[in-house]
């Protein structure tokens, strides 16, 4: 068997909730040895909901393959045991309140300067060098204060939330492609990195489109719910039985679109439509000229037309449609005794996805490590 990318690799992670687990869940994925330190009642994402036969669906996503160890860093004895796991690590991470690490002595700065080759990842709401710094953030907040729920949803619905924890996912890869940078030039340096990746970053480096937009003087994009602000046709139409998402990207496929999925070949060069700019601006009556054709046509004979004329579509899907999606690859988990069917991994790496894995039981492996690291505590904890 091929070893896996990062097999030898040590990760000590106080970690909570999504962003950072999301990191060393695919840390773990290649390889690495994640330890996962839990405060005594555990990590709070644990309960979050009891949706995957009784575990917490949030959870289970996240926490495969890794070791838990229950710690009370209030306690001496558990802090050092920290700091003697740390001291055998390649990567230490964290998203613990602002500021805790620093009043443990768990800081970037102290335990970089212990040890060198040491990968440090800090993740927070805020960078470090701003005036929100010492503020909790968490994934909706973000959202809002960002921007990012100003133009989604409807103009109707108002500022909206998108469906997921996109702040806290979006951070956590980030912070995922920053730790295997470090290690790139650790290999070459023998030097680590102090990484630090806060979510109101990665979320407004997502923002740049409109940001731009709206910085340069332009008029930023309104919410349009499933229609894009700067590109048309691109967005819902109804046929007979139900509605489809169009994408044409460019001018050419404009035409394309107009000749063989709308069968109007004079729209393609009508003086309104003739470019993407000119789409956008008269998109009512793009919309309208589309609409007249489409609600004629059944879905399937629109999708017929479309795949015939390679123009990219979508249905509109349900979650109840998307669990029986022929595109939809999954994987079981183990938590708590039960088979937990997930969404696989998206990556396939020598054509396979990674290997299913267990979710750890709070503090499953408390003895192991601390026979491993030292200090005997929770020994008779149930």
């Amino acid at each position: 068997m091929t070893p896996k990318a990062l097999e030898g690799i040590t990760v000590v992670a106080l970690e909570q909730a999504v962003a950072a687990p999301l990191t060393t869940s695919r840390l773990a994925d290649a390889g690495a040895r994640v330890i996962k330190l839990e405060r005594p009642e555990g990590d709070f994402a644990r309960h979050y909901d009891e949706h995957a036969k009784g575990s917490s669906s949030y959870f289970v996503w996240l926490n495969r393959n890794k070791q838990s160890c229950r710690v009370d860093l209030r306690n001496n004895e558990d802090l050092n045991l920290v700091r003697r796991m740390i001291a055998d690590a390649d990567i230490f991470i964290q998203n613990l309140a602002p500021g805790a690490t620093g009043r443990l002595g768990l800081d970037s700065a102290t335990l970089r300067a212990a040890h060198p080759r040491l990968i440090t990842c800090d993740i927070s709401g805020y960078a470090p060098d701003t005036p929100f710094a010492k503020r909790k953030a968490y994934d909706l907040m973000v959202q809002a204060e960002s921007g990012l729920a100003s133009i989604t949803g409807t103009m109707e619905s108002g500022p909206s939330r998108v469906g997921v924890s996109i702040c806290d996912i979006a951070t956590g890869m980030t912070a995922h492609a920053q730790i295997l940078e470090a290690l790139i030039a650790r290999g070459a340096t023998g030097q680590g990195r102090a990484i630090s990746v806060s979510l109101f970053d990665v979320t407004t480096e997502m923002m740049n489109i409109p940001y731009i937009s709206a910085h340069h003087g332009r008029t930023p994009p309104t919410r349009m719910g499933l229609a894009h602000p700067l590109i048309a046709p691109y967005g819902v139409y109804d046929t007979r039985d139900g509605p489809i998402l169009i994408a044409v990207q460019n001018d050419a496929e404009w035409g394309n679109f107009c000749r063989a999925i709308l069968r109007q070949a004079s729209l393609a060069s009508d003086e309104r439509f003739r470019s993407n700019s000119l789409r956008v601006t008269n998109r009512v009556a793009m919309d309208e000229a589309i609409a007249a054709i489409l609600q004629n046509l059944s879905s399937a004979e629109a999708i017929e037309r479309l795949e015939q004329g390679r123009i990219a579509y979508a249905r509109v899907s349900e979650l109840t449609e998307l669990i029986s999606h022929p595109a939809v690859a999954t994987m079981p988990v183990s938590a708590a005794g039960c088979s937990i069917e997930m969404v696989a991994p998206p990556a396939i790496v020598n054509g396979q996805r990674p290997e299913a894995g267990v979710v750890p039981e709070l503090g499953a492996h408390d003895e192991l490590l601390r026979a491993e690291f030292g200090t005997p505590r929770y020994e008779n904890a149930g």
